[in-house]
């Protein structure tokens, strides 16, 4: 190993258009009488030393969780990237002695909680710059840590290059997968459409809490 583990920077992307939820914010979706982001904020928040929301719009429907909202940073809605860009700028503003930052979408209520240990445990391992949670063969491009150094690559990525998938971004630097069981739950699994938030009302009483 040629690093430690150090202060780590939480966000929740939540500025996704949920189309496929027929609108709206999908993270405010309940799910077991608790909005989605409950669920989320639940899990993430005891991993992380800091805690924010990346969402646009008016952040005053979010004002109730008390976390700072930070919409992003490149226009046009160019999708999860500007999101991770919006939390890698404000992380080295605000939080100037956190060297990385893991997200988290906010429509994925059952979050390991060991996401932020075992993605910095296996970062140091590799000596990497990046590392991406995967599960049951596919891999979760926007559930990653990401160290903030990166953020002028990112941003030229993003501005200069166009570059919209995240996969692709991720090639270009040291990054490495880390693997989760899917049993009882798939960790990751997402609320997407209005049949996914029923799916997750039934896996949600497979889980201790």
């Amino acid at each position: 190993m040629t690093d430690t583990i150090c202060e780590t920077v939480g966000v929740v992307l939540a500025g996704g258009l949920a189309r496929r939820m027929g609108g709206g914010d999908k993270p405010l979706r309940t799910i077991g009488g608790r909005t989605i982001l409950d669920h989320v904020l639940a899990r993430l928040a005891p991993q992380c030393d800091t805690l924010v929301v990346n969402a646009n719009g008016d952040p005053a429907r979010f004002a109730h969780y008390g976390l700072p909202v930070v919409p992003d940073t490149v226009a046009g809605h160019p999708g999860p990237l500007a999101g991770v860009l919006a939390a890698l700028d404000w992380a080295a503003e605000h939080r100037p002695e956190a060297e990385f930052v893991v997200t988290a979408p906010g429509d994925c209520p059952f979050l390991p909680r060991d996401l932020v240990a075992r993605l910095q445990a296996a970062r140091i391992d590799g000596d990497a710059d990046l590392s991406v949670a995967q599960s049951g063969g596919q891999t979760h491009p926007v559930i990653g840590l990401w160290r903030v150094a990166l953020r002028a690559d990112l941003r030229k990525a993003l501005v200069e290059e166009d570059i919209r998938k995240i996969s692709r971004w991720q090639e270009r630097h040291a990054c490495v997968l880390v693997d989760w069981p899917t049993e009882p739950v798939d960790p990751f699994f997402n609320a997407n459409t209005p049949e996914d938030l029923g799916a997750a009302e039934r896996l949600a009483m497979l889980l201790p809490d």
